[in-house]
């Protein structure tokens, strides 16, 4: 059986950097021969559980076992609509025993390297097996064209080799 991949944007805000950055990242996959289901959290609604939020989760984070989580910098940490749909889930269905993979972008210096700490720490408490290679991408604005993709050979490089290191966890 083929593990089941899923690519999460992490903020819900309109045409963001993160919905670029995970765009690129199913491509990428695509290309190494792994369709990847995409998930925004773009225009999120919910704030409590619903029957539709029961729905997605059933169809879209339950069956993935490998998670890509592409992570703007909110404050130093995560956004806040990832945590709520975290806190949403449920806990044994859509987390534990599967595994994630970390990408942060910051317009910053740091790549959102402690937001990707902070969801270090929630999804090992969910059991959830982080890859150790955590890519930091610091300067997305500066790093995407005009088509939204990152050319810079050494970031794509870096990129490359996080999935198939990823691919082969």
């Amino acid at each position: 059986m083929t593990d089941q991949y899923i690519i999460i944007s992490g903020t819900n805000r309109q045409n963001s950097n993160s919905s670029k950055v995970a765009s690129q990242y199913r491509h990428l996959l695509f290309e190494k021969g792994i369709n990847a289901t995409y998930f925004s959290l773009e225009g999120w609604k919910w704030l409590e559980k619903s029957p539709a939020f029961d729905q997605l989760q059933k169809e879209l984070l339950v069956p993935a076992q490998r998670m890509i989580f592409i992570l703007p910098e909110y404050n130093g940490s995560i956004p806040g609509v990832l945590k709520l749909m975290i806190d949403l889930s449920d806990h044994r269905s859509v987390w534990q025993g599967k595994k994630a993979l970390l990408t942060g972008i910051s317009t910053g210096r740091a790549g959102n390297l402690r937001g990707m700490e902070h969801l270090t720490g929630i999804l090992n408490y969910l059991k959830v097996i982080v890859h150790p290679n955590k890519l930091p991408i610091s300067s997305v604005d500066k790093l995407l064209n005009g088509e939204g993709e990152i050319t810079d050979k050494d970031t794509v490089d870096a990129i490359n080799t996080q999935l198939k290191e990823f691919i082969e966890f």
